[in-house]
């Protein structure tokens, strides 16, 4: 996660401070008793960077709107509007964040019988960031630092969906998407290949799943994937994001998804 600094400068007060000086003094009122904070020759007080910064940083740890704003019809870490995203209706619903420390992640998941429907959320940031984050912008040209991600899985009997959103990407552009074997790490490697319903030696679509998009005007996009098949357990962790749709690309960013069945414990 990144916090974004402001540049401070002390300079000359702002060619209205002396009619703000001029009212306090017909008003009886000091600066001081005022609770104003002014520097030496009448300047007014900058706020420290360090302070903005924090304050923005702690917004974006909270799902706060430093980047794109928040909301994006109820997702982006809503737990409202299962039924919309095709949860089993009166399941048992669990929802909190997630993730190894990350501040910005949340996880919402709903079981009933033989269903089972999940959603995952982060918020980008580079490796290495002060706040952790288990959504990684390999490339912030593609993924800026503070664009969101969300995944839902929806696996009945008959098969599996996957969908994803995006928000704040570059406007206008095409991507590729697709689930990966391993967690994301600061080496883009780690997310491993293609997870492959069958072991096969090219990539193919229907043995795996693709969510290429495009992103509109305002930077969102969205994709979804339907198989007649499960994930095996632990078998797909992560979904990449590509600099060019297809089955190869450059490894843009990855986000930290566990597909699939539950380990048992």
């Amino acid at each position: 996660m990144t916090a974004w600094m402001l540049r401070t400068e002390t300079g000359p007060a702002h060619p209205t401070s002396g009619q703000r000086k001029s009212a306090e003094q017909e008003g009886g009122a000091s600066a001081r008793e005022r609770g104003a904070s002014r520097v030496p020759g009448g300047g007014a007080l900058r706020v420290p960077g360090v302070l903005v910064g924090a304050v923005a940083l702690t917004m974006l740890a909270c799902g706060g709107g430093v980047a794109h704003g928040a909301g994006y019809g109820g997702g982006f870490g809503a737990s409202t509007g299962h039924g919309a995203h095709g949860a089993p209706v009166g399941a048992t619903s669990t929802s909190g964040a997630g993730g190894a420390g990350d501040p910005s992640r949340r996880d919402d998941a709903v079981t009933a019988g033989g269903s089972s429907w999940t959603r995952a959320s982060g918020v980008f940031s580079p490796p290495g960031s002060f706040v952790p984050s288990d959504a990684l912008t390999y490339d912030t040209r593609l993924v800026p630092a503070g664009a969101r991600v969300e995944i839902t899985e929806f696996a009945d009997p008959s098969g599996t969906r996957v969908e994803a959103r995006l928000r704040g990407l570059v406007p206008g552009r095409a991507y590729g998407m697709h689930v990966h074997t391993s967690p994301c790490g600061a080496d883009p490697a780690a997310a491993g290949p293609h997870y492959q319903h069958r072991p096969a030696a090219t990539a193919d679509p229907v043995n795996e799943v693709w969510l290429d998009f495009r992103t509109d005007e305002d930077g969102d996009g969205s994709a979804k994937a339907q198989r007649d098949w499960a994930f095996r357990e632990g078998g797909a962790r992560s979904v990449i994001i590509h600099d060019r749709q297809g089955g190869a690309g450059e490894r843009a960013a990855c986000f930290t998804v566990p597909f699939g069945p539950r380990a048992r414990g």
